[in-house]
């Protein structure tokens, strides 16, 4: 089973929500969306499934010619990030709901219904009504119809953004073992990095209707193609700032430069962005050798073991992420330690050049 789209647009009136996108999309691992609200991903979804026409080009399930089949031709599954279940039939109604619509034997039913509850932990539930579960349950009913049903394709959207944290955590470990040798076409949109590096899989990066990069997400992470793209993909915001590249160093300004290896040294002088994920901007000297940056400390947030801390460095707004606690009061200057190792460097039209 593969899913692939060529070349598709929607667009709405004078407005374009999803600009020309062509993906190839394979079963046996995950397929993310990454892109904040308002990127197009749940856009590019409703396309996918059947529920939105495109405006141009095509989708094709397994070399089939699908643009224009509803949704039940296509035999796919949605699961939402809110709790999609009829409130007034039990687990085991909800659950076996697609295979009464298409007319299956009731004992080939139940024995997908028993299956897919003993995968979810949901075999006590099945005689309860939604509204005696939890927020988790809710969504292992949803997820139980959908392998349940055996579709060809399963499109997840959001589908863990209204849970708490540790049912969150829980069912994200057991969702690609949930998924895995079931031949679909998974898609999993996700407005969080973290939960995409989590997933693994294809990660396909999403910015104002339109995909910027596609491919293994590790590799993507380390290697973004562009700037859009590395900021998309970093979670707090990538820091950034212009440059100028003289023989074999970087200046940052009059007083803060230091030296380039590797491609970053091979390129011809001049001006360019650096870009460097706050992971590697540290409030304390890090073990190997570090650039130090002059800051005006805006924000500090204590969250666990970690520390953010938001400063200003001349008209750049950075951010520092470092495990432990590390208290800067705002307002007061501090030095900050970048490690120039996990720089990236990019031309003027944000392409990344080393």
């Amino acid at each position: 089973m593969t899913l692939e789209l060529q070349n598709i647009t929607k667009r709405v009136g004078a407005i374009t929500h999803i600009k020309e996108t062509s993906l190839r999309l394979e079963p046996g691992h995950f397929n993310v969306l990454l892109g904040e609200t308002g990127a197009g991903k749940t856009s590019l979804i409703k396309l996918m499934a059947g529920l939105d026409r495109v405006s141009s080009g095509k989708i094709l399930m397994n070399g089939e010619d699908v643009t224009r089949q509803s949704p039940q031709k296509r035999n796919i599954a949605l699961v939402h990030q809110f709790f999609m279940n009829y409130p007034h039939w039990t687990v085991y109604d909800n659950i076996a709901s697609p295979l009464r619509v298409a007319g299956m034997a009731k004992s080939e039913i139940q024995g997908r219904v028993e299956e897919a509850a003993d995968i979810l932990q949901l075999r006590p539930m099945l005689k309860r009504y939604p509204h005696e579960l939890s927020g988790g349950q809710q969504q292992r009913t949803a997820l139980a119809r959908a392998i349940a049903k055996e579709s060809k394709a399963v499109f997840l959207d959001e589908p863990l953004a209204n849970l708490d944290y540790k049912l969150r955590e829980e069912l994200r470990e057991q969702l690609p073992e949930l998924f895995a040798g079931r031949g679909a076409v998974v898609v999993y949109a996700t407005s969080e990095p973290e939960e995409a590096l989590l997933l693994g899989g294809w990660t396909a990066l999403m910015h104002d209707g339109r995909v910027t990069q596609f491919g293994p997400t590790a590799e993507i992470y380390r290697a973004p193609q562009d700037l859009l793209s590395a900021q998309v993909f970093s979670n707090p915001p990538i820091n950034r700032a212009e440059i100028t590249k003289t023989a074999d160093r970087a200046y940052l300004d009059d007083t803060v430069n230091w030296p380039l290896t590797g491609d970053a040294a091979a390129l011809p002088d001049g001006t360019y962005q650096v870009a460097i994920r706050p992971d590697y901007v540290t409030p304390t000297p890090p073990d190997v050798d570090a650039v130090k940056l002059a800051g005006t400390v805006q924000v500090t947030e204590l969250s666990g073991s970690k520390s953010s801390i938001q400063f200003l460095m001349g008209p750049d707004h950075w951010v520092s992420l470092a495990y432990g606690i590390h208290p800067r009061a705002a307002g007061e200057e501090h030095v900050f330690y970048m490690d120039p190792s996990k720089c990236y460097y990019f031309a003027p039209d944000g392409q990344r050049v080393a």
